[in-house]
Parts: structure tokens; sequence; C-alpha cells
């Protein structure tokens, strides 16, 4: 594969809820914001980070979904946040708004394209470039992105790309340690609701 990710170990986190995730509607680049369930979400993840202690960098998209979960878990862990625009979703264009569909796992196997949208080959090589350029400053880093994005980053770890993940839950990515080619890909436990 063209897209290789540093060997480098990350925390990864999607974003909280948004009421068209609840809805399942593709969302790409449309700015919506997190919904109340999002805002919890993020809340609870910025705790289980804490418990996990040692982040030292925070990279995430500016969109907004991503750019409010992301300063939650900064105000809780003390840090500066960093963003790169090649963390934002991927265009979904005229998907965008819609329901997520039959056409999805086209899109990802790369025999269809939905007009005005990113090929998933072209969200692969800018996530994978993202992530490369996030884990290239002090470590442990931790990634504040998306669902699609994250798809694309599971067939660069030698995982099958098309599996939802979920909001607001930290997931480590780890090189393999065998010398093979397949990521550790870990979510972390929950912290307790308080």
């Amino acid at each position: 594969m063209a897209e290789t990710l540093n060997p480098a170990p990350f925390w990864f986190l999607r974003h909280g809820e948004t009421d068209w995730n609840a809805q399942g509607l593709s969302q790409g680049r449309t700015d919506i914001p997190l919904n109340a369930i999002g805002l919890a979400q993020a809340e609870r993840a910025a705790r289980t980070l804490q418990g996990i202690g040692g982040i030292a960098t925070i990279v995430a998209s500016p969109l907004i979904r991503a750019r409010v979960t992301a300063e939650i878990a900064a105000a809780a862990l003390g840090l500066p946040l960093a963003f790169d625009p090649d963390l934002q979703e991927v265009n979904f264009g005229e998907q965008e708004g819609r329901p997520m569909g039959d056409w999805y796992d086209d899109w990802i196997a790369g025999t269809y394209t939905p007009a005005g949208a990113e090929t998933f080959a072209g969200l692969l090589a800018r996530a994978v470039a993202a992530v490369n350029r996030a884990t290239a400053k002090p470590a442990p880093v931790l990634i504040v992105a998306h669902g699609a994005l994250f798809r694309a980053l599971r067939l660069a770890f030698g995982h099958e790309p098309n599996v939802r993940t979920p909001n607001a839950l930290p997931i480590r990515c780890a090189p393999p340690r065998d010398g093979g080619r397949v990521w550790d890909v870990e979510p972390a436990a929950l912290a307790a609701e308080a």
C-alpha cells in the first residue's frame, strides 16, 4: 500500500454525537455542532484521557464537532490544541445530509464516488499525511477527528475499513510489535459516569 503511517503509537478520538449522527445522516464537511449527548460524551472522553495520562500533543480537525470535542479534552488535560485542515471529514458531495446507504460500500471500494465528493483513496492519502504530521510532534499524540477518516486509517492499519467508529471513545492505535503489517487498535475503558 502506498499510504504508510509513521510507526508511532497515537490516540484517536472521534467527535461526540451530533443530531445528524443520531439520525444516521452523512455529515461530511457540513459543519454540524455537537448535541447535548455529544457534549456529555466529550466530557466523559476527557475524563478517560485524564485517567490514561501522559498525552503531550493534541491535533484536531477544525470542524466544530471535532474542535469542541478536542477543546474539552485539551482543557481537561491542560494542553494547547493544534488544528490540521487535512483531518477534516471527507467531502461527501451530493450525499451530505442524506441517509448513509448502500453507496457507502461502493465508495470505500472505489467503484462509486458521489457527485462532488472526495474519493476514498483521496481521503486515505490525506488522512495518512495528516496523522504522520501529527505523530512527528511530541508523543503521545491525541488526534481528534471523524468517522470516515478513521475508516481510511483502519485500512492503513491493515484492518477492515468499513467499521463504524463510536462517538467520543478514545482508541489507542499502535504499530505492529511482531514486524507484521496489522496495527493494534484498542478502545480505552471509559471513565465512570460522574
